[in-house]
């Protein structure tokens, strides 16, 4: 995968071979500079898919933080973009990207929405979102942050923790005024909310969301976050 765009894409993974097939498919229309993978696992069927869309495999620990950062440190292209693995992306996001960063934009997100059918449901929670972000609250990763190289690496990345780990960054790029919400939707799947029930995945992901603004330690609220999961999805957000 090589164009113009000069942008990396960073996709961490750990046991998402099927998404991550169907992500990849998404981007190539699109045409990154580089795209790289970051496993957190030795991971056979993962690394086959990556081999079959020509982009870059790297095995990391099991931790997203040291998965993302293991990939921007990975990439040489000037500008950073952070996927997860089961997004549903934008046609054009690598262009609305590159558009903003020529206009003066460090970093930034897209717009949150859910997959799937609309209902009110979804409308409202992701009205709430954006309403969250309007009056200063945090900026999560499913919603595509994507970074100048050169700034991430100046404000030191992301934190290797297992939760939250992208808030320490985001804090610092929206400190600089340059941070932006671009004008397209990045669609987040609905499999955690599905599986939970809406209500209780929306309030538990809140509850852990306060406990880390009054000092909470990522470890303890990972292993919170895990105790929701069915066996096998630790690395599930």
């Amino acid at each position: 995968m090589s164009s113009a765009s000069g942008i990396a894409v960073v996709i961490p993974v750990l046991g998402d071979a099927a998404d991550l097939d169907a992500l990849l498919a998404q981007l190539e229309a699109q045409q990154p500079e580089q795209v790289i993978v970051v496993s957190g696992s030795a991971d056979a069927a993962v690394a086959a898919v990556c081999h079959g869309h020509a982009c870059e495999y790297v095995e990391a620990r099991a931790n997203r933080g040291a998965q993302l950062d293991a990939g921007a440190r990975r990439a040489s292209a000037p500008v950073l973009w952070f996927v997860h693995a089961d997004a549903q992306l934008p046609e054009d996001a690598l262009a609305v990207i590159a558009a903003a960063v020529r206009g003066g934009v460090e970093s930034g997100c897209f717009r949150f929405a859910f997959q799937g059918p609309t209902t009110w449901y979804k409308r409202l929670l992701a009205q709430l979102v954006a309403l969250r972000i309007r009056c200063g609250g945090m900026v999560y990763g499913d919603q595509g942050i994507f970074a100048r190289r050169d700034v991430y690496h100046e404000l030191g990345g992301f934190a290797e923790w297992p939760l939250f780990e992208e808030v320490r960054l985001v804090g610092r790029l929206r400190a600089r005024g340059t941070f932006r919400v671009l004008p397209r939707v990045l669609a987040v799947a609905t499999r955690r909310w599905e599986r939970d029930g809406w209500l209780r995945r929306t309030l538990h992901n809140r509850w852990l969301a306060l406990r880390f603004a009054l000092g909470g330690r990522p470890e303890a609220l990972a292993a919170s976050y895990r105790a929701l999961l069915p066996s096998g999805g630790e690395h599930e957000r």
